[in-house]
């Protein structure tokens, strides 16, 4: 099964169901990061906070007024994600990581860590990439997203990819600006992760007399 695409609306609803605890500041987080990133789960869990702080950093992070700068060591060599602030705090992928940096008091080594058991301390225990297929599992169970499907087909549904299939979805640029986020070597690449954005938005029925 083709896994489905998270739309804007989706995320909007996955986020809203956490808790603003240490670990939901944690995994709200993940959650817009990945996908105003279009970041594949391994991306996510393997950033630090500074360049070299791990040997095994997958990439770090600057932040600055405008927004978020993420270097990344992907499949396709290095490469750089810029993540702009958004319309506003509460699903702005810029501000959730800085308050999960802020209150986890995380200023050095991985970005995402484990938390305690009462979620109120955070580790120096970098997450693995299965919490974030996990939290995206949880998450569209716990919202509305196709909600008149069975438990099980929704959770079949979705999984890491469907991050980056939801930017490249619901982003209404060029094409080439995609690509280059999702840090694809072909245009073709990226043009199967755009299942929804482009369907019959040009009607070529009409178009030909019909």
């Amino acid at each position: 099964m083709q896994k489905e695409a998270i739309l804007a609306e989706d995320i909007l609803a996955m986020v809203a169901t956490l808790p603003f605890d240490l670990r939901g500041l944690r995994d709200r987080a993940i959650l817009l990061l990945g996908y105003a990133g279009g970041l594949r789960r391994s991306e996510i869990v393997s950033l630090d906070v500074h360049k070299d702080d791990t040997p095994d950093s997958g990439g770090w992070i600057e932040l600055f007024d405008m927004g978020a700068l993420l270097t990344l060591n992907a499949k396709t060599g290095w490469r750089e994600v810029e993540i702009g602030r958004g319309s506003r705090d509460q699903t702005c992928p810029v501000h959730a990581l800085e308050q999960w940096l802020h209150f986890a008091k995380i200023d050095f080594g991985p970005v995402f860590v484990g938390t305690s058991r009462d979620g109120k301390r955070a580790s120096e225990t970098r997450l693995n990439d299965k919490h974030v297929a996990r939290l995206i599992k949880r998450t569209v169970l716990d919202s509305s997203i196709r909600s008149e499907r069975p438990e099980k087909e929704r959770l079949a549904l979705f999984s890491g990819h469907s991050l980056r299939a939801g930017l490249a979805s619901s982003a209404e640029v060029d094409e080439r600006y995609v690509q280059k986020q999702l840090g694809h070597a072909s245009a073709e690449m990226t043009r199967r992760y755009q299942r929804r954005r482009d369907r019959f938005r040009v009607n070529l029925t009409k178009a030909a007399g019909l």
